[in-house]
């Protein structure tokens, strides 16, 4: 089920749009490429629309915010939404600022958002009226497994989208079914740009599997754990961070939907 995911991507090879941060926008750019997905980073709101209308999803990043990117991702979403296009929003940072949390949920209520990838506590300050001081990775704490599955897929129903909280344990629902995902290495949250490869990842796995949402998203979420995992073993004595970055996308390059079906591990609660 999951694995075939990824074989359509291979496939359709889909174009995504993404407006994304700086930090990171070269990651996502190769990791795309890497699973056969064919990236653009167009920014500028004098042709964020038009190239929207061309791409098979559009992946919006509050990394690095700015007012000229937030108006790019308006005019890309809002011409995503008229083809139905599947739209991933990325709420990075959201519960550091108002200016942020508040850009985010008009994004929420004005675009017809597919999905939103985000941790746990990103996901609280949308979810709440509430704005936490913590930064872009942070979790706050981890409230029992049942718990948090409970009031995320009550979340996704109220907010209309999947939920995508990842973590240690990463959790994929549409506030019906919810995957509970382990695949993955701690040591990923020491690359820089992880989550966002994973919101560009989700993105063209939709856009590849517009049908079947849910399972695509979880697909893609298993997908660069299980490569967090292939890539770790690589790993030599004098490698670091930076190797274990490129080890993550080679073994995604070399994934294939067999081997990610028997890869992925996953219960649907």
């Amino acid at each position: 089920m999951l694995g075939a995911c990824l074989d359509r991507v291979r496939q359709q090879a889909p174009l995504v749009h993404n407006i994304t941060n700086y930090v990171t926008a070269n990651d996502v750019a190769n990791l795309l490429l890497s699973c056969g997905a064919r990236p653009v980073m167009a920014d500028d709101p004098r042709e964020a629309a038009e190239i929207a209308g061309h791409a098979a999803a559009v992946h919006l990043n509050l990394g690095t915010f700015s007012a000229s990117r937030y108006e790019a991702m308006l005019a890309a979403g809002t011409a995503a939404g008229q083809l139905g296009r599947p739209i991933v929003l990325d709420p990075v940072g959201v519960g550091a600022s108002r200016l942020r949390r508040e850009a985010a949920l008009t994004l929420l209520g004005t675009l017809p958002i597919t999905a939103v990838r985000g941790n746990l506590s990103e996901l609280r300050a949308l979810a709440e009226d509430l704005t936490t001081a913590g930064g872009v990775d942070a979790e706050g704490d981890m409230p029992p497994l049942e718990e948090t599955v409970f009031h995320l897929k009550a979340a996704a129903r109220s907010l209309g989208t999947i939920l995508i909280a990842t973590g240690a344990e990463d959790l994929v629902t549409d506030g019906d079914r919810c995957f509970v995902i382990r695949n993955g290495r701690a040591e990923m949250g020491r690359i820089t740009g992880t989550g966002c490869q994973l919101s560009g990842l989700t993105a063209a796995f939709l856009g590849a599997n517009p049908e079947t949402p849910l399972e695509a998203a979880a697909a893609a979420v298993c997908a660069i754990g299980l490569a967090g995992e292939l890539g770790w073993q690589r790993m030599g004595p004098s490698d670091g961070s930076m190797a274990y970055r490129n080890y993550l996308i080679d073994a995604v390059y070399h994934l294939s939907g067999e081997g990610l079906e028997k890869g992925a591990k996953y219960e649907v609660q």
